[in-house]
């Protein structure tokens, strides 16, 4: 046994630079160590770790002193997973510098990655695969969110992020190292789009290995590993600092909805009721558009599948689209759309948004019903935004209501607003205008050509118009009117506004303003308030039917304010 080593100070005095580290008999050194490992293997009995000079220490002459364990195990302990210390001073710094997630190193591994048994002669670690260099990419994509919980990767759950990171580890452009945590590669994304909600464009960003060995063409390799249903249609490498969701200006979001919702409420129905009960009280006159739809007896005696029958034959007339058109332009400009989401009231600055411009396409007939678009076009949109828009637009447009009373909306009372179904919703493509500006005077300015590795190419959705419009018309427009032929999904819906008996819908008057009790309290529980349906949510249900009967089930609970920043659709 070989007899104690010199005595060493143990205020933590650092070691001059050209000093020896102290060699510990019978190991051989190894190339690359962890930071932790290579520390205490090193360091002689009695030293402190930087750090933790002021920690009390047991023997400094190599004893097996209790205490003198205690110590030391606590001084490891006190260090983080990249062997970092984590006092004040490199708080900051050690966040950057986050190890391997505690219990994802396989058995049997130690601390540098090479599994027990296999350090060769010289003690030098077994032969890793080769280190592949990572860009940061961006990649433009499409899916039909039937299926899935939403964009956002999460745990347990099937989600668009989670499918795609999935595909990008088998691939390879995605390291084994990094396969454990889609942090790792700083994934983010444009639009963080609901559960059930289709895009034929959206953007996410990563680091990622494009240059793959045996891999010819990254993307196309990349969609053999998808569902049809999830296309990416290409990559484009992006500055080192791109933020997806920053750098995005603006979205498109498109709505379909069959036009006869346009319809006006069946006489004798709950909202007919309520609304004509209301207008006599105030002396108005309501005088409802279409009126000839329930003219005959026979109309209004009739059931709710005869009813449906005749509403696919219904077509709009022009005065009925130019209302909606009129409708449209009260939300373009800058407003504070509280009434318009949920989680969100008046005075938060986070409620208000910037319509650039809303479009009502002309009627399109497909499988003898007609449907009719909304294109929204906003520089951002909150959860559910876009539903309770159309929603406004729709029942106000069908009612005869006139279109300021969406401008009423804007100011500080708190008004109910139903969300029309997700089936009909489509984010078409998020825009980066700016971005493009910015990196095409950059290219400009140091003449880089395309094929210069600095050169940085504009993101651009309109170069793959027609493998988008080819999956639009495939797997989103042909599964979404399956889907109404068959469960007549917006009529379910349109039914469920119509059968509603209170007072919170009463801002769908002849004058277009909203009367004193329509408004809601914060934080009061009201009579006979409108429950919505988890039903209308949905975008998916087996062709055997609905499973079971929904029309009493309510909406899911409140949603986090922390959740409800990057949630939109």
């Amino acid at each position: 046994m070989s007899e104690a080593g010199p005595s060493f100070p143990v205020t933590g005095q650092k070691r001059s630079a050209d000093e020896a580290l102290p060699v510990v008999e019978g190991e051989a050194t190894q190339k690359r160590v962890h930071v932790e490992t290579a520390e205490a293997e090193t360091r002689p009995s009695g030293v402190l770790p930087l750090g933790h000079q002021d920690e009390p220490v047991g023997d400094v002459g190599g004893s097996n002193d209790k205490q003198g364990k205690d110590e030391k195990r606590k001084s490891h302990q006190r260090r983080d997973a990249s062997g970092f210390a984590s006092g004040r001073k490199n708080r900051a710094k050690d966040t950057k510098r986050v190890g391997r997630r505690r219990g994802s190193r396989p058995d049997g591994e130690d601390q540098n990655g090479v599994e027990a048994g296999e350090q060769g002669g010289e003690g030098e670690a077994k032969d890793k695969a080769p280190r592949l260099p990572k860009r940061m990419t961006a990649l433009l994509l499409g899916f039909c969110g039937r299926g899935f919980n939403g964009m956002q990767i999460q745990p347990d759950v099937r989600t668009i992020e989670g499918v795609l990171f999935d595909a990008l580890v088998r691939v390879g452009a995605v390291s084994q190292d990094n396969a454990d945590d889609p942090v790792k590669v700083s994934l983010g994304r444009a639009a963080r789009t609901d559960a059930g909600v289709h895009a034929a464009g959206n953007l996410v960003s990563m680091k990622l290995i494009t240059a793959i060995p045996g891999v010819p063409d990254f993307i196309e390799r990349l969609n053999t590993e998808l569902p049809p249903e999830i296309r990416v249609w290409s990559e484009v490498r992006v500055q080192n600092s791109f933020n997806a969701r920053t750098a995005c200006d603006s979205r498109k979001y498109t709505y379909l909805f069959p036009s006869y919702l346009l319809v006006p409420p069946k006489p004798g129905s709950g909202l007919h009721a309520v609304l004509d009960a209301h207008a006599k009280s105030t002396s108005e006159t309501i005088t409802l558009p279409e009126p000839d739809f329930w003219a005959s007896p026979a109309d209004v005696a009739s059931g709710a599948g005869e009813d449906l029958v005749r509403k696919r034959q219904y077509r709009a007339s022009p005065t009925a689209i130019n209302r909606l058109r009129e409708a449209a332009r009260a939300f373009e400009g800058t407003h504070n759309f509280h009434n318009f989401t949920v989680g969100r009231i008046f005075s938060e600055r986070a409620s208000q948004r910037h319509m650039k411009c809303i479009e009502v396409g002309d009627p399109e007939i497909h499988g003898g019903t007609e449907w009719i678009s909304v294109m929204f076009h906003g520089q951002s949109f909150m959860l559910h935004q876009v539903r309770k828009m159309m929603s406004a637009l729709v029942l106000s447009s069908r009612i005869g209501t006139p279109a300021r009373v969406i401008d009423e909306m804007y100011g500080p009372r708190v008004v109910f607003v139903p969300k029309m179904p997700a089936l009909g919703l489509l984010l078409e493509y998020p825009i980066f205008d700016s971005y493009n500006a910015r990196i095409q005077g950059a290219n400009f300015k140091a003449s880089l050509s395309p094929d210069d590795p600095d050169f940085r190419a504009q993101i651009d959705f309109e170069k793959h118009r027609s493998d988008i419009d080819a999956f639009k018309q495939r797997f989103i427009y042909d599964a979404m009117r399956e889907v109404e032929d068959r469960e007549g999904i917006f009529d379910a819906w349109i039914r469920s506004v119509d059968s509603y008996t209170g007072e919170d819908l009463l801002w769908l008057n002849a004058k277009g303003t909203i009367p004193a009790n329509a408004v809601r309290k914060l934080g009061e529980r009201r009579q006979n308030a409108f429950q919505e349906r988890k039903l209308f949510d949905r975008t998916s249900f087996s062709k055997a039917g609905r499973d079971g009967d929904l029309s009493d089930e309510e909406e899911e609970g409140k949603i986090q304010k922390k959740h409800l920043e990057d949630m939109e659709g």
